[in-house]
């Protein structure tokens, strides 16, 4: 007997960096730069918070998009931001995973196109797909990994359902300019097209202010938003994050969610309302010096790369060594015993993605690996 599956499901691979990740655990003595995982722990105050509300009955089903105490609080976060957002037009979700998943599925349609700056984050591949929907990939690579007006307006069609940006952005850490923002407003104009703006690292910038889409008045109905708890504070485990958007939109694919999984983690909800008011500003900061670290390393290597402002990842080039970024990793942990991300899997061979949120220990091991791996080549 033959039973049969979503047929979408074929069309997803496996992720890439999980792949490469579990090649490296195989690899005795591998050292690994591949995980965006903070080496941190979550911070104190907020795993307290997490044990009173337990130790005090937080036990039960919670309202589906979350409690009403913690959509205000996310609301006043939003607004110092210069975010325009009510508890009305927010869900907390089951970290940005969930919100992204319940976003498109809610906008798309069989058929839809979205546009995709890469290199991109692969999940966004694969949602789309499973929604039934066509993936139309924009190389920025050849622009700072910036977005220019000509360029995105090319592709949009009759079909173009919604945009994706991710800024600061997994795997290059760029942040979007304004520029490029300005050319996606102007690119959008008055069509029927979402833009998805995942800005799970804004609060791991190192510049003072990060351009957002919710910064264009115009867009607002147009536009989803979609939060992470996760890195910021050191709560990945946690699975928390939120989606905000118009509330007619919010209203409508708050369906989705219930569906899904009812609800988040009513506990998980105290931690995160303390998690808002916690100053991340050392870690930040610990992840600014190592930033500056491994830049400082791939200049003595003479490998290039766009310098990141958010984040913590670097994305090297390696074109160079005239090599597909999956033979180069696979060589690279066969040889040197380190583990990196190929570009391919975000859409963008010819480079190498290294997450520097690993101790200085860690990041000096692996540096010194690539260093001398490349210098075999």
């Amino acid at each position: 007997m033959e039973l049969k599956l979503n047929k979408r499901l074929s069309d997803i691979p496996v992720s890439g960096i999980r792949r490469f990740s579990e090649l490296a655990l195989k690899t005795q003595g591998c050292v690994s730069l591949s995980i965006g995982e903070p080496d941190f722990d979550t911070p104190d105050a907020i795993k307290n918070a997490a044990v009173y509300a337990l130790e005090n009955g937080r036990t039960h089903y919670p309202p589906n998009a979350g409690t009403a105490e913690l959509l205000e609080a996310i609301a006043d976060f939003e607004e110092k931001n210069g975010r325009n957002y009510k508890s009305k037009n927010i869900i907390f979700t089951i970290g940005a995973t969930e919100a992204l998943f319940t976003a498109l599925c809610g906008i798309l349609n069989p058929g839809d196109e979205v546009i995709i700056p890469v290199p991109a984050f692969g999940l966004y591949e694969q949602i789309v797909k499973f929604c039934g929907a066509e993936c139309v990939f924009y190389d920025t690579s050849k622009t700072s990994f910036q977005i220019r007006y000509e360029d995105i307006s090319a592709l949009i069609t009759e079909k173009t359902k919604a945009i994706i940006l991710n800024s600061p952005n997994n795997p290059t850490g760029t942040v979007y300019t304004g520029s490029s923002l300005d050319s996606v407003c102007r690119a959008v104009g008055e069509m029927p097209i979402f833009i998805i703006s995942d800005e799970v690292y804004r609060d791991l910038s190192y510049i003072r202010s990060v351009p957002s889409v919710s910064d264009y008045p115009r867009l607002y109905e147009r536009t989803l938003i979609v939060q992470s708890f996760s890195k910021p504070y050191a709560m990945t485990g946690w699975r928390a994050g939120y989606l905000m958007g118009d509330s007619a939109v919010i209203n409508a694919i708050k369906k989705i969610h219930q569906l899904a999984v009812v609800s988040g983690v009513s506990f998980v909800m105290d931690a995160c309302m303390r998690a808002l008011v916690e100053d991340t500003g050392a870690m930040r900061d610990e992840y600014r010096k190592r930033r500056d670290y491994a830049c400082r390393r791939l200049d003595a290597m003479g490998l290039e790369y766009q310098k990141p402002n958010g984040a913590f990842y670097i994305f090297p080039s390696i074109s160079k060594f005239d090599m597909p970024s999956e033979q180069f990793c696979t060589r690279l942990i066969e040889q040197a015993g380190l583990c990196l991300v190929p570009g391919s899997c975000f859409g963008c061979d010819g480079y190498v993605r290294i997450s520097y949120c690993y101790s200085k220990q860690a990041l000096k091991t692996g540096l010194d690996r690539l260093e001398g791996f490349i210098n075999s080549l």
